[in-house]
């Protein structure tokens, strides 16, 4: 096999493998790009700058059968390396990145979506708008919350990782940096599946903090052999939330009324005198109100295995497998975590619950081939599969895991910059959803995405 055919062919399969609509969507809890640091290890002096867009359709039903239209947004994120050879044996770059995030809208008529008519607590007829009346009877208790619009979910993500690399051969190479990463988002709870926390919000302003990262690599570029492997930091944060939980308040300052309903239930046997009392410590837990906190959240830690290798003149394969601790991963925000204490025990969860968490880590995987048809052209085609982070999943991103498949193609501008471009189709899992006041709140099937990216690569 030709040295300069291999050596070329590797290359432009990086290109086309990377370009080819990177990210997981909504495969696996918040992660997107991937966390590539192939940009990094090309050889010599190199940038490269690209994005993704990513559309999905994700639809299915609540609990009571409604269906929720899709409430997957689409998105985009960019990515762009810079990398120096000052010297023989000494490399450092800079590698920018948008790794995690979420962007999910219900809308219609939907458990996800505020109604007048939505119960407050189970088993009390008390609605969050104001009183129904029925022929001269008090059907249901109104709290008259001016709650209103559906469950929205917004999450974004950026990283800086600046990167030194050391090269004792023309093998080796031995890496690690320090990683500069900003959160920001935004929650918004609606609709009858929430309980006591529809109409909760929360906001979180852009917070940064500190990782690290560290990786080798080995390559024989007479095979065109490259393995390199990359383990991220997690990342934590003390994060000062804004949130609101109007139900609390409307409940105070209707609490006597509430247990006078409460006791007036349990009398004429509508409801077990049980689930009264438990009701009624509720209602003497949310007296109080709560007060705001900072919030623990920590970015999972990651470790990344990239692969290619010539297996034919002109004919690369290549792949990666990834791992991200999502199992580790919680979110309960201080004023949240207050609330879901209180009334945790009306639903069996005495300990309360979380706004968001995983039960599983994520494992995930792409396979494929490059191929140069000329000098300036290299296509490729590859396979990706992701498990998910456990089901039942989040309301707020309800997919379990992903099958894809990508083309990519790149074209040869001139000897040093090169033009890839990709698309890829997702197959997600299907999934059960969940939230803290029900184990099942609806179910999620036969949904996909397709996704499109370009990226520009320089040699200098």
């Amino acid at each position: 096999m030709n040295m300069w055919t291999i050596k070329n062919a590797l290359a432009m399969s990086v290109g086309v493998a990377c370009a080819a609509a990177g990210g997981v969507a909504y495969g696996s809890a918040l992660d997107r790009s991937g966390q590539s640091l192939l940009g990094f290890l090309e050889r010599g002096n190199y940038f490269e700058f690209g994005g993704s867009l990513l559309d999905a359709s994700v639809k299915g039903v609540d609990m009571s059968g409604n269906p929720t239209g899709n409430v997957a947004n689409a998105y985009n994120f960019v990515g762009a390396t810079i990398k120096f050879q000052p010297f023989d044996k000494v490399s450092v770059g800079f590698i920018y990145d948008e790794p995690f995030g979420a962007a999910a809208e219900y809308e219609g008529e939907n458990d996800f979506v505020t109604s007048p008519t939505d119960a407050v607590f189970a088993g009390l007829p008390v609605v969050t708008g104001p009183s129904i009346v029925s022929d001269g009877q008090l059907a249901a208790y109104g709290l008259d919350a001016g709650i209103s619009g559906g469950t929205k979910v917004e999450v974004e993500t950026s990283t800086l990782s600046a990167i030194v690399g050391y090269q004792p051969t023309e093998n080796w190479n031995i890496y690690g940096g320090a990683v500069y990463q900003k959160v920001e988002g935004s929650v918004r709870l609606r609709g009858s599946t929430y309980s006591m926390f529809n109409g909760y919000d929360m906001s979180l302003p852009s917070t940064h903090e500190w990782g690290w990262l560290a990786g080798v690599a080995y390559e024989i570029p007479d095979i065109a052999l490259k393995i390199s492997l990359t383990y991220r930091s997690e990342i934590d944060y003390d994060a000062n939330m804004r949130e609101s939980l109007p139900l609390v308040a409307a409940v105070g300052a209707n609490s006597a009324e509430l247990g006078g309903l409460i006791q007036q239930l349990v009398l004429n046997g509508s409801i077990p005198a049980e689930t009264g009392q438990a009701i009624g410590a509720a209602l003497g837990n949310l007296a109080g109100g709560f007060a705001a906190g900072t919030t623990k959240v920590v970015t999972p830690q990651s470790v990344n295995l990239d692969f290619q290798t010539g297996i034919m003149a002109d004919t690369l394969l290549f792949g990666n497998v990834r791992w991200v601790q999502w199992s580790k991963f919680s979110i309960q925000p201080a004023m949240f975590g207050q609330l879901a204490k209180a009334v945790g025990p009306v639903i069996g969860r005495p300990d309360g619950f979380n706004l968001d968490d995983y039960s599983k880590d994520q494992w995930s995987a792409d396979l494929g081939l490059a191929r140069r048809f000329n000098q300036a052209i290299v296509g490729s085609v590859s396979v990706g599969w992701d498990g998910g982070a456990g089901n039942p999943v989040s309301s707020l991103g309800p997919v379990e895991g992903y099958w894809n498949v990508g083309l990519g193609v790149r074209y040869s501008l001139t000897p040093k910059v090169e033009l890839s471009g990709g698309v890829k189709y997702f197959w997600f899992g299907d999934a059960e959803a969940q939230t803290g006041a029900h184990s099942y709140a609806g179910e999620f099937k036969d949904n996909n995405a397709v996704a499109a990216g370009v990226k520009l690569g320089v040699h200098f």
